[in-house]
């Protein structure tokens, strides 16, 4: 029978939490399940845990209760799977199955991906270069990387950034008008695919206080002002630069922020959010959407671990006003 189009739903690392909480979500989300892609041999075990029947994914195929569509990856021998344990062959697997979701949604019939945790210390000891999301998605794309940004959802806010995982000197010396600009744009095209009708972004300075005028550097007056005002003549609804301890201390009215670098954005939803903040990554054209915690490894293959984040990520790639801010 053929149904809406659905979302896919990567494993990430399969030595770590993700296979659990990916059929822990199959489970909850009954008709309105996601395609998981993975290995079998990976995911059955947990599907049979959950009363699940495994089933080979078609393009089309409605979801059904007790039932988990999966695209089979072959990334990983058995022998190779060490469940508990950081490994390079599980690096490897982890970008595999996240590849071969993002292909998929590009080549039509899936609405988009969202990514169960992966480790970046597996990714990096498979020999693979790994920055996050943002590279890779772009590279699969065939998008600019500088048209590629990260933005976290969670605790009542989104805040995107600007630059992401990097020392923060290379991330000051990366800033531009025109890099600021593009992140800009990005999010205000986000928000309105979200339903936010009349997105308003406010704009975090790069130095305290933005700048203070020049008191603490010509950093903002240099890259953040010219940006702002090259938004605002665009149409985009900005406010900013400002410090972004004023922004977040004050009436955050704002739909979204933008943050210049990574602890600037990280910290303030990882505080409110906690392991349910979701990270979309936005500029692509694939809707992406990954878990804001870790693989977990010492709970790996326990049967406890929470799927609370991964639902909030899938939520979040087709929600309501509402949802999209959960």
């Amino acid at each position: 029978m053929s149904g809406v189009p659905r979302l896919l739903l990567a494993i990430g690392d399969p030595n770590g939490i993700g296979p659990e909480i990916a059929v822990k979500a199959v489970a909850e989300l009954g008709t309105a399940a996601p395609v998981v892609v993975g290995d079998r041999h990976v995911v059955e075990p947990y599907a049979a845990r959950a009363g699940l029947t495994l089933r080979e994914a078609a393009p089309g195929a409605t979801a059904a209760p007790g039932v988990c569509d999966l695209v089979d990856v072959g990334a990983l021998a058995p022998s190779e799977l060490a469940v508990g344990e950081v490994s390079a062959a599980a690096g490897a697997a982890t970008i595999a199955y996240a590849s071969a979701a993002i292909r998929l949604a590009v080549g039509g019939g899936y609405t988009g991906v969202v990514a169960c945790p992966h480790s970046e210390t597996a990714v990096h000891r498979a020999g693979i270069y790994f920055a996050g999301y943002p590279p890779l998605i772009a590279e699969l794309t065939g998008t600019r990387a500088d048209q590629v940004f990260l933005m976290l959802v969670g605790g009542g806010m989104r805040i995107a950034h600007v630059t992401l995982h990097e020392r923060l000197a290379g991330s000051l010396a990366r800033l531009t008008p025109e890099l600021v600009i593009e992140a800009g744009l990005a999010l205000h095209r986000t928000l309105l695919a979200m339903g936010v009708t009349h997105p308003r972004i406010g704009v975090f300075g790069i130095n305290p206080h933005a700048g203070e005028g020049g008191l603490f550097g010509e950093d903002d007056s240099r890259v953040t002002e010219p940006a702002v005002a090259a938004l605002r003549d665009r149409g985009v609804r900005v406010d900013g630069p400002t410090g972004a301890d004023i922004l977040l201390g004050g009436d955050r009215d704002a739909d979204a922020y933008l943050a210049m670098y990574h602890d600037q954005g990280h910290i303030p939803i990882k505080t409110l959010a906690g392991r349910t903040a979701a990270a979309v990554t936005i500029g692509a054209g694939a809707p992406f959407a990954s878990v804001g915690h870790g693989p977990a490894f010492n709970i790996a293959g326990q049967g406890i671990a929470d799927p609370s984040a991964v639902l909030a990520a899938l939520r979040l790639l087709a929600p309501t006003p509402q949802e999209a801010l959960r």
